[in-house]
């Protein structure tokens, strides 16, 4: 198969472009049923003969291409509507019946704040355009109205807030936010390629529209991407404060497969400046080695890393309900256990060459011995809360 990406260098079209070529270099295995050959790259800086060669040999089109920000308000036409005739043309040229996706928007829907809108009405003309060429050449043609697209390498300052919200957060630079209340129903780029990869394959998910509301409806004349997600303004800035200060209070937010929270903290780290992409911890440093808190999170307790040095005995101390995991991932070392209040002692010799992971019983006071006379031990250890200075619950005691 063959695949023609208009808009290509675009934001969209720079994701779907290299996810493409992922499938097409058998990086991606999850899309058994698309086989590539080859991706036509279609844009601004493109000649009217590779748009030739690409339209006579495409198996199927994505037309992104389009004018958001224009100098001048005609060029919203010739952007969004002018280049789609080209295109439809030239593929009618090479009597080239694949199928033909258009990216639309929900401002094209002419509902609400979107009633008066030069872009819509752009958007609108370019979407009847495609509907008719589908039912004058007997084309499947494909029309999806996106709402908020974001997500890694969009623009900053340019027409998605949320991208500038992140940019400017990373880099301590101000935001204005005039109505943290305002909603806005965004679609990650990667589950848009991931619809794209479903349009390929036949499986498109069709719906009509209720004002900008995508209505499911497997008959329907339009197509969307599924998986969105809504939030206010001022939900959206307080999480990217929270990311930011991850270095310092070192809590991971919680990050549930597919959340909005999750795809938002992967959008914010790609706009890190390089000087913020590494940041230091603290070492807690005496005589005996070190102790280094890595990452807490908010309910699932925190990761730290112990180094001993050699000879070194560390612990001896027990806890009521707090529990932990002692992974020595380099060294050697012994790890004993005591039940309170009894002579039961249950130990465990263990390296870092066969990694095991050794809960610490509540109500077992415990140590960890470093049994090399020459190297340090490294251990990695887990704790079911994070370190609470005035409830600590560890009382020295020795094995």
């Amino acid at each position: 198969m063959n695949i023609l990406v208009t808009g290509a260098k675009g934001f969209v079209g720079k994701n779907l472009c290299e996810n493409l070529k992922n499938i097409r270099d058998g990086k991606n295995n999850t899309r058994p049923g698309i086989k590539i050959e080859e991706i036509f790259e279609y844009d601004l800086d493109s000649t009217d003969a590779e748009l030739d060669e690409f339209c006579s040999k495409a198996d199927f089109v994505f037309n992104l291409a389009g004018v958001n920000r224009p100098k001048d308000m005609s060029e919203f036409k010739e952007g969004n509507f002018g280049f789609a005739s080209k295109l439809l043309e030239t593929l009618k040229k090479f009597n080239n019946k694949s199928p033909v996706m258009l990216s639309s928007s929900i401002q094209a829907s002419l509902e609400g704040r979107f009633g008066d809108s030069e872009y819509g009405r752009s958007k609108r003309a370019g979407e009847d355009l495609f509907f008719e060429y589908g039912v004058q050449n007997g084309v499947k043609v494909l029309v999806y109205r996106f709402p908020n697209v974001v997500g890694k390498w969009i623009k900053p300052n340019y027409n998605s807030a949320v991208a500038t919200f992140c940019n400017n957060i990373a880099n301590d630079l101000p935001i204005t936010v005039n109505d943290p209340a305002t909603e806005l129903e965004m679609l990650f780029i990667d589950d848009l390629t991931e619809e794209m990869f479903d349009a390929i394959e036949g499986k498109e998910h069709h719906c009509e529209f209720e004002g900008v509301k995508a209505v499911p409806n497997s008959d329907g004349k339009y197509c969307f991407a599924p998986i969105t997600h809504k939030a206010t303004l001022g939900y959206i800035v307080d999480c990217l404060k929270g990311f930011r200060n991850q270095p310092e209070s070192l809590i991971i937010p919680e990050i549930p497969k597919g959340s909005f929270e999750k795809k938002l903290y992967s959008m914010y780290l790609s706009y890190l400046p390089k000087e913020k992409v590494a940041f230091p911890l603290k070492m807690n440093v005496d005589d005996r080695g070190s102790f280094t808190e890595l990452l807490k999170t908010e309910k699932c307790g925190q990761v730290s890393v112990n180094i001993s040095k050699p000879g070194i005995t560390k612990g001896q101390h027990w806890h009521n309900s707090k529990w932990e995991f002692f992974i020595v991932v380099s060294g050697h070392a012994l790890i004993e256990e005591r039940k309170i209040g009894t002579d039961e002692v249950i130990s465990f010799e263990v390296t870092g060459e066969d990694i095991k992971a050794v809960h610490m019983l509540p109500g077992y006071t415990h140590n960890i011995i470093n049994l090399s006379k020459t190297d340090n031990l490294v251990t990695v250890m887990w704790a079911n809360e994070q370190f609470d200075k005035e409830h600590p619950d560890t009382f020295f005691e020795k094995v």
